[in-house]
């Protein structure tokens, strides 16, 4: 039996046709697997970033719960201050740090920019918002904050922490250093880091609105110096 030039072209359109249909399929089953693994990842940084680092190290080295004197924030400035410069340097590693598996696993299978902020955000939210520390506030995030910029955009963060540091030293004041520095990483990303200015602007945001109770400290002149 022989085949028609007409029966060639009509087999050949049936399976170039197919063959779109199961490039569709791979497709939305590619899309669909991303989708997974981003939700695994924010799942991931999540759960990372609600272990509270100075309430953690402090319970391992015997302190008192950072939540429960000082500012009673649990993060490395009430930290220094109630129990000086080694727990403190304990708690700023371990913050900084907890965020970065799921970032760095975001990386390896190429998640856009906007996945990789989202991630990092989902890290901050579970240090403000912990889930392993019913009944009692989170961090403010600015360590954990200075972690994501590390994976995100190491410029913005390196500058930010080098303003923090003359702020800090300059004014003996935490808030005052967290607050112009988280102002100043959208401005820096600008610069250093356009692609990613528009996370960071988010990230920014949410360090001032945790820092609204400091404004109202530093107003009446109550808040805790370094």
């Amino acid at each position: 039996m022989r085949l028609s030039a007409s029966d060639m072209a009509d087999g050949a359109q049936r399976v170039m046709c197919g063959g779109g249909m199961l490039s569709d399929i791979i497709g939305w089953v590619a899309t669909l697997a991303h989708w997974q693994q981003l939700s695994l990842l924010l799942a991931l940084a999540y759960g990372g970033g609600s272990v509270l680092g100075a309430v953690w190290i402090c319970q391992r080295l015997g302190l008192t719960d950072p939540r429960l004197a000082g500012s009673f924030n649990p993060g490395f400035s009430n930290v220094l201050r109630l129990h000086g410069a080694m727990p403190a340097a304990l708690v700023l590693a371990f913050d900084a740090t907890k965020g970065m598996p799921a970032l760095w696993l975001g990386g390896e299978i190429a998640l856009p920019a906007w996945a990789l902020g989202l991630i990092g955000l989902a890290v901050l939210i579970g240090h403000s918002l912990p889930l392993w520390h019913r009944g009692h506030r989170g961090g403010k995030a600015v360590a954990a904050a200075f972690g994501v910029l590390l994976m995100l955009a190491p410029g913005v963060a390196l500058s930010c922490a080098a303003l923090w540091i003359g702020l800090a030293w300059r004014l003996r004041t935490a808030a005052i250093a967290s607050l112009v520095s988280g102002l100043a990483a959208p401005l820096f990303s600008l610069w250093l880091a356009p692609e990613m200015s528009g996370v960071i602007l988010v990230f920014a945001s949410l360090i001032v609105v945790r820092h609204a109770l400091n404004l109202r400290r530093l107003s009446d002149g109550s808040e805790p110096r370094l």
